[in-house]
């Protein structure tokens, strides 16, 4: 049996910043678990796993190292192409700053009919 025919959805998949944006909104109480819940289509189980997730990541990374290796945090040809992807993504950002901006202008109105 196929699980179409049990009606069983497949769970949409969000990405990492979609999930945090979730859990934030939750936190903040900008958004209530059954809002979000029926917003984004998935349960409240999932929602809480969610949450779960995301405390324990950020235990996780709160945690004091006890053992750091001296050095630098990343490569330099790595930092470079890092520099590299943040300037293409502001030049991507200022384009569409001005396009929308463009848009948004009001358009003149018609002349009147003689």
């Amino acid at each position: 049996m196929s699980t179409e025919s049990k009606g069983k959805q497949e769970p949409l998949p969000y990405t990492a910043q979609q999930r945090v944006q979730a859990v934030l909104s939750l936190w903040t109480e900008r958004r209530r678990p059954g809002d979000l819940c029926q917003e984004l289509a998935i349960t409240p189980k999932v929602l809480a796993q969610w949450e779960t997730r995301a405390l324990s990541g950020m235990l996780q990374a709160l945690e004091v190292p006890t053992r750091l290796e001296p050095g630098p945090a990343l490569s330099p040809k790595l930092e470079r192409l890092l520099a590299r992807q943040a300037l293409q993504q502001q030049g991507r950002l200022a384009r569409l700053e001005k396009r929308l901006a463009k848009l948004q202008e009001p358009k003149a109105p018609p002349p009147p009919p003689k």
